[in-house]
């Protein structure tokens, strides 16, 4: 019985990403990437991140970089692009992110799930998923579906939900700029949705300058969307959450690709992986 196609596509979308993006997490939380970025000669954390989640851009400038991840302060892309690839290639740290990135799921899964068909039917699915949903639009989804897809099934895995987070994330910032919510505003709000108060304390913008901070804080008062104590409005908290349902709608199209059976067949699939990943925080 198909119990995917009845659910309204948000849901879908809302489950899926539930389901893969643990695989996708460690990439940034587990050891082994790092250490494949490091050993290449990136010399922070971040250097290998920005160099290596950029990298299918192309050697584009640190302005382009910042306007496709948003989220991150002004000046920050800037420390590390160009600079990260001077003396590494792109395509060497694409390579180290996905070796790292597969080493740590082998690791946390273990052989029996790594060798079961249930990986690879997972693999192979996400991967249609993935390589089927238009690029207009989505600049760092578009830069993914430019690499070569690996024919090992846990790097497949790998790679094909990491194509999906950015097809995510690409609609997530869309929907953040119709809502004119700045990258800074954007984590302000998920903190609160988080419970966590008061937000600017939140780990993604807690190192910002007190001065910024205050600044966005003052826009999203005057805006009605936070109060005099930093708490969500009921329009603050209405307009967290069209971010969200949109973000939703649009991460649904790759999943069209996909018929009942196979929906199905994926979530089954990807079930008890996820659970593994989620019972060790990806790490």
């Amino acid at each position: 019985m198909d119990t995917t196609r009845s659910q309204p596509t948000t849901h879908l979308a809302r489950r899926m990403f539930e389901l893969l993006e643990p695989i996708c997490l460690v990439t940034f939380l587990a050891d082994e990437c790092n250490e494949e970025l490091a050993a290449l000669g990136h010399r922070t954390y971040w250097d290998g991140y920005f160099a290596s989640r950029a990298a299918p851009l192309g050697r584009v400038p640190a302005e382009v970089v910042h306007a496709a991840f948003y989220n991150f302060a002004d000046g920050e892309a800037a420390r590390h692009i160009p600079s990260a690839w001077e003396t590494i290639p792109p395509e060497a740290s694409v390579a180290a992110r996905e070796r790292g990135s597969a080493a740590s799921l082998r690791r946390i899964l273990g052989d029996e799930l790594v060798g079961s068909p249930g990986l690879l039917r997972a693999a192979d699915l996400t991967t249609k998923a993935a390589t089927s949903a238009p690029t207009e639009g989505r600049a760092m989804y578009a830069g993914m579906r430019t690499l070569e897809i690996p024919g090992d099934p846990v790097a497949r895995l790998w790679h094909s939900a990491t194509m999906l987070r950015e097809h995510r994330g690409d609609g997530h910032i869309a929907a953040l700029v119709g809502a004119r919510i700045g990258g800074t505003e954007a984590h302000v709000l998920c903190a609160l949705d988080m419970g966590i108060h008061p937000p600017e304390s939140f780990g993604r913008i807690h190192h910002l300058p007190k001065k910024r901070l205050a600044a966005v804080m003052d826009g999203l008062r005057e805006r009605g969307l936070v109060d005099t104590e930093g708490h969500f409005t009921d329009a603050g908290r209405a307009t967290k959450q069209r971010i969200e349902t949109l973000t939703d709608e649009l991460a649904a199209p790759p999943y069209d690709a996909l018929s009942p059976a196979e929906l199905d067949e994926l979530i089954s699939a990807l079930e008890p992986i996820t659970a593994t990943l989620v019972a060790t925080g990806s790490q």
